[in-house]
């Protein structure tokens, strides 16, 4: 029997030379890498370029337009004497830690009770996740006019005959910020019930029914072995609502506007009245760092304990 290269040398066909990868397999390797070209360049330009151009912006003293007058730090200088950049740092912290502990503790509990197989569990899945599909723009809006003293929840009650009746939180500088939370946490709570949900339903049964059997109650198992398996999924979801808590900008403005005063202010609403309405861009553009600044102190971890797990796993 003749060999398979003699046969085809002799019927014409032209033999592909070892080691050397034909213009066909070339173009498919590069394929790929040419089609998502465009859209490195593009976010490399658009997104980094001008987190780059921000951070450029910072160290000079431009105003109502970009001046390159570098004055090195002097911008963070006058931010960290600037009381309502600590104001609005403060509401950060008691919005940001209200908002992610509130939404973890309701989220584990709506998948709790979803997770027991009860009847109609598609449409109250649904009604939960339903705000999540609003904008802030919308939930602000509503609970604004939910919250107003004069037409939302104080005006009802005082009409059901309880006069002495108090719930102006909106237009209390000392409350205001918790309005805040109240609406923040109506809209995401049952985006982290999902995420818990779909948790709970990856944990393989036999180790709930292991647990059964040696005698542990439902509460137990749910305490001392399913949420240490959640392990994951919480900090999934302490990233995701934290990052919305930093950037959180809409909600602000269509809720409280910032006030009463600058009572409810946040950082991206500070960097905004800043550097678009007070023409002040420098000082802007280093609250925005900082913002960034928070924003990765959040990323860096989680990123660094992802690829750490890959490795080991």
């Amino acid at each position: 029997m003749k060999p398979a290269s003699t046969s085809a040398a002799r019927s014409g066909v032209p033999i592909p030379r070892a080691g050397r990868p034909s213009l066909t397999a070339r173009l498919q390797d590069w394929l790929p890498r040419l089609v998502l070209a465009p859209s490195v360049a593009i976010t490399l330009f658009f997104v980094y370029g001008f987190m780059l151009w921000t951070f450029i912006l910072s160290l000079t003293s431009s105003r109502m337009l970009p001046s390159y007058e570098f004055v090195g730090f002097a911008q963070y200088a006058r931010l960290m004497t600037n009381d309502r950049w600590w104001v609005a740092s403060t509401n950060l912290v008691i919005f940001g830690g209200l908002f992610v502990t509130i939404c973890l503790v309701i989220g584990v509990v709506l998948a709790i009770l979803l997770d027991q197989r009860i009847r109609q569990e598609g449409v109250l899945r649904t009604l939960y996740l339903y705000p999540m599909a609003l904008s802030f723009i919308v939930t602000g809006v509503v609970w604004k006019w939910l919250l107003n003293p004069g037409l939302g929840i104080q005006a009802m009650v005082r009409g059901w005959g309880f006069e002495e009746f108090r719930f102006d939180w909106l237009v209390n500088p000392d409350m205001a910020i918790y309005t805040l939370v109240i609406a923040a946490v109506w809209q995401a709570s049952g985006f982290v019930m999902a995420l818990f949900l779909a948790g709970l339903r990856g944990i393989d049964d036999s180790i709930l029914k292991a647990a059964q059997l040696d005698g542990a109650s439902l509460p137990r198992v749910y305490w001392r072995v399913v949420i240490p398996c959640l392990r994951p999924v919480v900090f999934s979801a302490v990233m995701i609502l934290s990052h919305i808590a930093i950037k959180s900008f809409d909600l602000v403005v269509a809720l409280t506007g910032g006030g009463p005063g600058y009572a409810s202010d946040l950082p991206a609403t500070f960097m905004y009245a800043h550097a678009f309405t007070r023409a002040q861009i420098g000082l802007g553009s280093a609250s925005a760092m900082l913002m960034l600044g928070g924003v990765l102190a959040i990323l860096v971890p989680y990123l660094y304990s992802e690829l750490r797990n890959r490795r080991h796993g």
